[in-house]
């Protein structure tokens, strides 16, 4: 492996524990109290924070510019 493998393998691995982290502690936290009157309106913005990062990835995706670029 290259630097530039080792590098891209690091940052996954720093982007997933803190993912995980952010789970855990959102979990802890937030979900074993579901009686908080801003429960609703948290899945709802999770909802729609999770529902445009799906659209920007499926846009990037779907670009021709993109797959026709020499760094992929």
């Amino acid at each position: 492996m290259d630097e530039r493998s080792i590098a891209g393998l690091l940052a996954t691995l720093v982007i997933v524990a803190l993912a995980v982290f952010g789970l855990v502690g959102f979990g802890n936290g937030y979900l074993t109290n579901t009686t908080g009157q801003y429960f609703a309106s948290t899945i709802g913005a999770l909802v729609v924070a999770v529902l445009v990062v799906g659209a920007l990835i499926a846009l990037g995706v779907g670009s021709r510019r993109w797959r026709e670029n020499p760094y992929w």
